[in-house]
């Protein structure tokens, strides 16, 4: 693996207090002007050096592959359908019954392929005639053979012509990750780690408040997996304090520079974009309270069209627009004269099929929204035994996940009947830390780590039809880390996983008739106990595994046993 490029560390650091426009100047456009020069993976940039650190493309002559815009990566998706303004828990029901589409299948390049050609085959019979027919079915055959030829070749590599889909029959094997970064401090634990939409790298989130890049090690996609080596960030990007929320703009793609931009928030600051890649702040977002005083957004979500960018607050959500930075934004009450969901409002999430978004906020409810005018559609009923940290959506829309501090459950409500819960997931989570979950493009299985370490796997599909809520039991559980795992994220469209972990050690008092010393008051120093420390970042396969994959790593996933 070759060296990161270490750029963008000073500059993301001096800009990082810095506001990029002024109250009185006129608002400024998000995007930066179009720059002529190509961005291509393994060509040195010698025009500008600081746009190195994000590569934007992957080259076929480098790796050995070629990836298209037709990637799951890259593509626009579906315009959100508009169900309007919804007053009622039947009305959110109801449409969610009509609107909602239910997912299917994907069918495979090669089987489209084989469909098409069978097509124009018959269309040539019959135009030659009966005496063709012959001359037609060895060229259908031949076709065929090159089809399996190609096959064939391509199974080398895992993503030349082939789509591989996560295997949760075995144990995910671990490819490789980051630990020296996060040793030279002490106590420098990860707190999330997060894929771009496109897949082309990894963002990461750790208690030295710095944002950290990752590129993928191009090892990966030929299977020489011997040949990894542990990664290194190839972009910093230091906020002044503690980091409580961060994402990627939703169209981020690596081919278009200027989609690549992170929002993050931290106490006593602004809303920073920050550049990927150059690190650097392009604009900011400064909401204030109702005494001008600068206030800090808890959590931070953006439109799936990424014109918009949601900040929760205590009891409000404020809307910002992307093309207008400033103070100018849009405040949504989430409480009216005492009636709705109170606390603040610490994660958010969009609904991929209709308008509506969903908060979760500390005081351990869950509302759903109407994206129009911010009207509340729905407010759950209080089931989880801590605040809320962590929602997201199903593919389908049809299912909201919610998961909170303190509390051992992950649950799944019918937003067919909103406030009817599904089914229960069953994980250990003994503090306050925010413990991310995800699910896989599909909305099959859903992904959870604990605060012992480990990442449970669950097939949502096994659940009961009837919808009687019961636990669901997890296909698979493996020991990631030794320590806590707060972060899982899947890869959008490869059998990827990457997680990070580590938590805040606290000092425990010694035994004053122990060997532990005392002072001349005869109070017990503080001594540390036996802590299992492990702040790192993993990246995980999967997927099938390959004659070379089987060998090349000595270090694979151990199963839980109960």
């Amino acid at each position: 693996m070759s060296g990161p490029v270490e750029s963008g560390e000073s500059g993301g650091v001096g800009s990082a207090g810095q506001d990029a426009e002024a109250d009185g100047e006129p608002p400024q456009s998000l995007h930066r002007p179009a720059q002529e020069e190509s961005w291509v993976l393994g060509e040195p940039v010698e025009e500008e050096a600081p746009r190195a650190a994000k590569q934007p493309r992957l080259g076929g002559e480098s790796l050995g592959l070629e990836l298209s815009l037709n990637l799951p990566g890259s593509y626009d998706p579906p315009a959100p359908v508009t169900v309007g303004r919804l007053d009622t828990q039947e009305g959110l029901a109801q449409s969610m019954q009509d609107d909602a589409p239910v997912l299917q299948g994907e069918l495979g390049v090669g089987v489209i392929g084989r469909e098409v050609k069978e097509v124009a085959v018959e269309e040539e019979v019959k135009q030659n005639g009966d005496g063709e027919e012959e001359k037609a079915g060895e060229k259908e055959q031949e076709e065929e053979q090159q089809e399996e030829q190609e096959s064939t070749g391509s199974a080398n590599s895992p993503s030349e012509g082939q789509h591989l889909g996560l295997d949760f029959s075995q144990n995910p094997q671990m490819l490789t990750g980051s630990w020296a970064e996060y040793a030279n401090l002490p106590e420098n634990y990860l707190r999330g780690c997060k894929w771009a939409p496109d897949g082309s790298c990894i963002l990461t989130n750790s208690a030295d408040n710095v944002l950290r890049v990752y590129n993928l090690p191009p090892e990966l996609y030929s299977y020489n997996w011997d040949l990894l080596t542990e990664m290194s960030p190839v972009l910093r990007m230091a906020e002044g304090d503690t980091i409580y929320d961060y994402c990627w703009y939703p169209k981020m793609s690596s081919l278009d520079p200027d989609s690549c931009f992170i929002a993050s928030s931290s106490r006593d600051n602004p809303v920073h974009i920050w550049d990927a890649f150059s690190g650097e702040v392009r604009v900011s977002f400064r909401p204030y309270n109702h005494l001008d005083e600068l206030t800090a957004a808890h959590s931070l979500c953006f439109s799936p069209d990424g014109a918009q960018l949601y900040c929760g607050f205590d009891k409000a959500v404020r809307v910002f627009y992307t093309e207008r930075p400033g103070r100018s934004c849009e405040e949504r009450p989430t409480t009216v004269k005492k009636q709705g969901q109170t606390g603040i409002i610490s994660c958010m999430a969009f609904s991929p099929c209709q308008s509506v978004y969903a908060c979760g906020s500390y005081s351990r409810t869950a509302g759903l929204y109407d994206c129009q005018d911010g009207s509340s559609l729905a407010l759950m009923p209080t089931r989880h035994s801590g605040g809320l940290t962590h929602l997201l959506f199903s593919p389908d829309g049809r299912h909201l996940y919610t998961g909170g501090r303190k509390d051992p459950e992950i649950l799944c409500w019918d937003l067919r009947d909103p406030g009817k819960v599904l089914f229960s997931l069953k994980r250990n989570v003994d503090t306050n830390q925010r413990i991310y979950f995800d699910l896989d493009p599909s909305g099959r299985y859903l992904l959870s780590g604990d605060t012992e370490g480990v990442v449970s796997v669950w097939d949502t599909l096994t659940a009961p039809p009837d919808g009687s809520e019961e636990l669901l039991q997890p296909q698979l559980q493996f020991q990631a880390h030794r320590d806590c795992t707060n972060g899982i994220s899947i890869h959008p469209f490869m059998p990827l996983l990457v997680s990070s972990s580590g938590q805040r050690q606290f000092l425990w008092p010694g035994d004053s008739e122990g060997d532990s010393a005392s002072d001349s008051e005869g109070v017990a120093m503080v001594t540390s106990p036996q802590v299992r420390q492990d702040n790192a970042l993993t990246l995980w396969w999967a997927g099938p595994l390959c004659p070379a994959g089987e060998g090349g790593q000595e270090q694979t996933a151990i199963v839980v046993e109960d």
